[in-house]
């Protein structure tokens, strides 16, 4: 199963993914990371469409294996969103704007989501995670 925590920089992508990867004892990948490995900084809509084919490739790898996978990055636009092809999609509706204009700009609000937060509380991670396990 893949999941993609997705939202604007600074929307708390990551610091829910870190508490929900041990509760589905699932492999984690960050796009911060995954871009620090490729050495790829290029923010351009080709930089963004690669990085979601990047980030496609590292899940499928985990869930070919049987393994839950979890994926934060921003995905800011539909089209890196079918790029990623997630089976659950977390959207981190957290805040208005994030700390880079470009990405503001550019970011499409996802239609279908499966868990849409909007403010951050201690037991989000705990909720998403029982009900993604419930349906494993």
């Amino acid at each position: 199963m893949k999941v993609l925590v997705m939202g604007l920089p600074g929307s708390g992508k990551t610091y829910l993914t870190e508490r929900l990867v041990p509760l589905l004892s699932a492999a984690w990948y960050n796009a911060d990371k995954v871009r620090e490995m490729a050495n790829d900084w290029d923010f351009s809509d080709e930089g963004r469409r690669r990085q979601s084919l990047r980030m496609r490739s590292f899940a499928d790898f985990e869930k070919l294996h049987g393994r839950c996978v979890v994926c934060d990055f921003v995905c800011p636009t539909q089209e890196t969103r079918e790029n990623f092809d997630a089976d659950i999609v977390v959207w981190m509706d957290t805040i208005k704007e994030g700390r880079y204009e470009d990405t503001n700009k550019l970011f499409q609000n996802p239609e279908n989501v499966s868990f849409h937060i909007t403010e951050w509380n201690d037991h989000n991670h705990e909720d998403i995670a029982k009900e993604i396990l419930k349906n494993v």
